[in-house]
């Protein structure tokens, strides 16, 4: 076991931590110690059946034993979404993922939503690329709201393609990093992958694709709704959203709630609610939503 596991163990639990003789002893109270055999067998056994173990898989490990839950990390190594051009594996890394990537496989119509940092729209972009190269669609289309374009496109330089690039880098950006900028770039050219505002899906009818619709809360209940009805024949739907954040006008009611409302009890349809606990960016950043969660808490109360 590298140092640094073992350090990160004994930061969490009040154990030591020694090798001797090619073996680990732990010393502490006893029941510290099963929480820390347990952290172990689970690392353990993801190394034993060939999956990658990262820094954030062993802090999720960590976090999940330390407030008393069970996992098996050996179930989400192993779950393999897609492989991306520099190799790298993309696969759930909590329970709520692993969960969110198997109602993926499963329904044509998936909301994900949950607070930033929960990984909804990359493994939905993942998914959706998996699906393309499996031929199980032959296009992607992924889309968000502009909401802030209707004040400001007026004032940004370039033609229209230019001034709506800004509102969709973080779905280029996604892209890039599964496909690489060269294979993003030739999908684009042949019309594989296609990029574009919420407004230009309004009057088609889009068959045999994987559609993705960002930012979600940000949609009216007439926008989502016509995204929604745009589904054609062999087409599937993902639609991702963090309801704490919100940037329509005050008293709009925002299309994602009121899609959690009209559509929950829908069959083929799955809500897959993710939580601080599924954040993968920096530590910090589970905290930060946590304290947020809190202070809104406090003053609905």
């Amino acid at each position: 076991m590298h140092d640094e596991n073992v350090r990160a163990i004994e930061a969490v639990f009040p154990v030591r931590i020694y090798s001797r003789d090619n073996e680990m002893v732990v010393s502490g109270q006893s029941f510290q110690v099963a929480k820390v055999e347990e952290v172990v067998k689970g690392m353990l056994e993801v190394l034993r059946s060939g999956g990658e173990l990262s820094r954030g898989d062993v802090t999720y490990l960590l976090r999940v034993v330390s407030e008393g839950q069970t996992v098996r990390m050996v179930d989400m190594a192993n779950e393999v979404v897609v492989q991306t051009s520099r190799g790298k594996q993309i696969r759930p890394k909590t329970m709520g993922q692993k969960l969110y990537v198997e109602a993926l496989r499963k329904h044509d119509i998936v909301f994900g939503i949950g607070p930033a940092g929960t990984g909804k729209t990359y493994l939905a972009m993942a998914h959706a690329v998996a699906s393309l190269k499996a031929r199980e669609v032959s296009r992607l289309i992924l889309t968000r709201p502009a909401v802030e374009a209707g004040e400001k496109l007026g004032f940004l330089p370039g033609d229209l393609q230019d001034k709506i690039d800004p509102y969709l880098r973080p779905l280029y950006d996604a892209l890039f990093d599964i496909l690489g900028v060269e294979t993003f770039q030739r999908h684009m050219e042949k019309g594989t992958i296609e990029v574009a505002p919420l407004a230009y899906m309004r009057g088609r009818t889009l068959d045999d694709a994987c559609v993705i619709l960002d930012e979600a809360q940000n949609t009216t209940p007439e926008q989502m709704k016509m995204f929604l009805t745009r589904l054609g024949f062999g087409s599937r739907a993902v639609v991702t959203g963090d309801l704490t954040q919100v940037d329509l006008p005050k008293g709009r009611l925002s299309g994602l709630h009121d899609a959690r409302a009209v559509l929950s009890q829908v069959d083929g349809i799955a809500f897959v609610h993710l939580t601080h606990h599924d954040v993968v960016r920096h530590a910090l950043v589970q905290k930060i939503i946590q304290a947020y969660e809190a202070s809104s808490t406090r003053e609905g109360g």
